[in-house]
Order: C-alpha cells, then sequence, then structure tokens
C-alpha cells in the first residue's frame, strides 16, 4: 500500500507542474501583452485567475468560502493569510476578483517558464537584503496608488517545521498598510498544509476551506501597527484552531 502511494504522490506532483504549464503556453502571447505596460496588469490578473482555478479543478481540489466581509471592487486593500502551501498562491487568486500584486521571495522567479511572469507582476524580495526590503515599500507604494491591493503572507515564508500551526508575523505587511492607511483583510486556509504540503509524499485531493474576516482598519490616529499585527494574528490563529475543531467533532 505504501508503494502505491508513493507512486501516487510523484505522479499526483508531476501533473501539478503540468498543469502550472498547460494555460501559460495557451495565453502565453496574451499573458506577455499584459504584462508590457502597467496599465495591463488587470488584464493579466483576469487571466491569472483562470490560471489558478485551472490548477485547483485539476488537481481535485474544490474550496469552500466563509466570508464575513466582501472587499470593495477597486478598493486598495493588504491581504494577508497564513502560508502552509504551494496551493495558497492558486487560492489566494481564485478567492477575490479584486486585483492585487503579491509581494514574493524572490527565489521563485527561477522556476522555468511560471518564473517569467512572476517577477514581471509581482513585487519581488530578497529577505537577505536589507535594501531590497527597503524598495518593496516604494513598489508598494506605486500599486497602491494604482488601485491595486497588495498580499503578503506575513510569517515570511513556509515554517520548516509542518507542526507549527501558525509562525509568528514580520512587521512589512502591517507597516505598508499603516503607512499608506489601506485596510488588512486576514484570510485563513484551514486545509492546504494537509492538502498540498511542501512535503513530497503527502497530500490527496478534496476539500479547501476558506475563512475571509472582517476586514482591520489602519487608518486614524495613534494606530500602533505591531498591535495591529497581533490582533490580525490573533484572528487567523483562532480560526486554525477552530478549524480543527471542526475537523475532530466531525472525524475527519
Amino acid at each position: 500500500m505504501r508503494g502505491v502511494k508513493i507512486i501516487f504522490w510523484t505522479l499526483w506532483r508531476i501533473w501539478f507542474y503540468v498543469l502550472m504549464s498547460i494555460p501559460i503556453l495557451i495565453m502565453f502571447p496574451f499573458l506577455v501583452l499584459s504584462i508590457l505596460t502597467e496599465s495591463g496588469y488587470p488584464y493579466f490578473f483576469k487571466m491569472a485567475r483562470i490560471w489558478a482555478k485551472f490548477i485547483l479543478f485539476g488537481m481535485g481540489f474544490h474550496y469552500k468560502v466563509d466570508k464575513e466581509q466582501e472587499m470593495e471592487y477597486r478598493k486598495s486593500y493588504m491581504i494577508v493569510a497564513n502560508h502552509t502551501s504551494m496551493a495558497d498562491i492558486m487560492l489566494m487568486l481564485a478567492l477575490t476578483k479584486n486585483p492585487f500584486v503579491f509581494v514574493g521571495k524572490k527565489e521563485l522567479s527561477k522556476i522555468p517558464l511560471f518564473g517569467f511572469f512572476y517577477k514581471r507582476s509581482c513585487i519581488l524580495v530578497d529577505r537577505n537584503s536589507s535594501k531590497s526590503k527597503m524598495e518593496v515599500f516604494d513598489l508598494a507604494q506605486k500599486r497602491i496608488n494604482q488601485g491595486l491591493s497588495i498580499c503578503i503572507f506575513p510569517e515570511g515564508g513556509v515554517p520548516d517545521d509542518e507542526s507549527i500551526l501558525l509562525d509568528t508575523f514580520k512587521d512589512g505587511a502591517f507597516r505598508l498598510a499603516v503607512d499608506h492607511g489601506i485596510p488588512i483583510a486576514p484570510i485563513t486556509f484551514a486545509d492546504n498544509k494537509k492538502r498540498f504540503s511542501y512535503t513530497f509524499f503527502s497530500g490527496s485531493p478534496g476539500l479547501l476551506r476558506v475563512k475571509m474576516h472582517h476586514h482591520v482598519a489602519t487608518s486614524g490616529t495613534n494606530v500602533d501597527r505591531k498591535v495591529i499585527r497581533e490582533e490580525v494574528r490573533e484572528i487567523i490563529y483562532s480560526q486554525l484552531l477552530q478549524f480543527e475543531s471542526d475537523a475532530i467533532k466531525n472525524g475527519n
């Protein structure tokens, strides 16, 4: 039985990268045209959403979303979520029609084909360079001024220890949100780690539960980004505990 699972996991992981490539190849000329100018980004974003949903469906994932508050179209937000899986990017794109830009690690730009568009559409950060971190703020300001939202996974990466439910949050997302006075939209992903973690021999098709929480305001006087950071972390952490409790009750 273990041997059968290993074969399944190997083929399934290869299939994931095949699925990543198919829509990029089909839409390649349109994708290239959409990133030639900054005004073309909303069109690129629409195609990115098609790409994301194609992968989720092809991997056998279906998602259930519980929204406490809708995002206003064309309004800028700081979107934050827990980060546990390669599926996080696709699921995030599938969730909202509001065009947003990912702030992501520079290393992903090395992935063939995907990396070509990733480095031209996202704000890249080299976590080992203080200069790169400062440049992120200027680039984010530019995108916000264009009416776009920003998406950051505030843990700063996926924890190496998968037993960690939620790692500590870095300041970057909250500093940006406070400095620019945009609301924070917290999102909790319940099942991404279980369904498709970074452990190669693991995972399975199935349900991906999502909770989109009430937005957290950052405008006003005496706003403390560290207090907001911990408030948002507590929102996501409490929801993760609730998801685990629900799973136990349902026998999953």
